[in-house]
């Protein structure tokens, strides 16, 4: 789960957290989830890397509440 929140991440260029929102149902990319074999993932846990406001890859977290996995995921890519 969390190395498909990274692929989220990077390949959409945001946040699983905030593709979540424009992914329930009537909104523009509901059924995301089961585009690209699967992989992409819309719950929270997976955060963009920037460098120099550029996207240069991504972390994804899993495993505890989808309030934890942020936390994680926002702390690694704040230590880069």
């Amino acid at each position: 789960i969390s190395i498909n929140k990274a692929f989220t991440a990077r390949a959409l260029d945001i946040s699983t957290e905030d593709l979540a929102a424009d992914a329930g149902p009537g909104e523009q990319f509901y059924g995301i989830h089961a585009s690209n074999g699967a992989r992409i993932m819309i719950f929270a846990g997976g955060v963009p890397l920037r460098h120099n406001g550029q996207v240069v890859g991504a972390v994804g977290v899993s495993g505890g509440t989808g309030e934890q996995d942020i936390t994680v995921a926002k702390a690694a890519a704040t230590a880069m």
